[in-house]
């Protein structure tokens, strides 16, 4: 099975971004991305990085930059990759929540959480998701996965998922 093409990366709360300004160190540092997804900067004090791509944070900080800079060149790099938090609950033997570095699907969770516990229905797994203001839940089963009888079920996670195994 082919796996589905990587999502782009955005950024989010708690990671670690590294902003060059070149030819100008007083413009540059690595900042944190605060819990309400802002980063702070010299002349531009607050500016919305989460939710935006390294390259879209960039061309956003060139934009703004102009008023202060002639010709801006912002570069954006991710140092540190804290937002891709996944929790895990029910009838695993260590639930929790658990921090990724990059894509991440179920078997990846179970496998932190030491797997599943002797009384886990893995036919009614269940991931729970924020989008917006809604809420939608999946249902993972395990068995057909792995038989090779359901391989298009395979989902990657995203941040702030919430599996459940009943």
């Amino acid at each position: 099975m082919t796996p589905p093409p990587a999502e782009v990366f955005r950024i989010g709360p708690e990671d670690v971004l590294d902003i060059s300004v070149w030819n100008n160190t007083a413009l540059s540092r690595v900042v944190p991305v605060r819990p309400d997804g802002k980063i702070s900067l010299p002349l531009l004090s607050d500016v919305q990085a989460a939710g935006l791509t390294p390259i879209e944070l960039r061309d956003d900080l060139n934009r703004r930059l102009v008023e202060f800079v002639p010709t801006p060149e912002v570069s954006v790099v991710v140092r540190e990759v804290h937002s891709f938090k996944v929790s895990v609950m029910g009838q695993v033997k260590t639930p929790g929540r658990y921090e990724f570095r990059s894509r991440a699907t179920i078997l990846d969770v179970v496998a932190l959480a030491g797997g599943f516990s002797e009384f886990a229905d893995k036919t009614r797994i269940i991931i729970v998701r924020q989008d917006g203001n809604a809420t939608r839940r999946f249902v993972f089963n395990y068995n057909k996965y792995l038989s090779g009888e359901d391989l298009k079920q395979y989902p990657f996670l995203q941040p702030g998922d919430v599996i459940v195994v009943p």
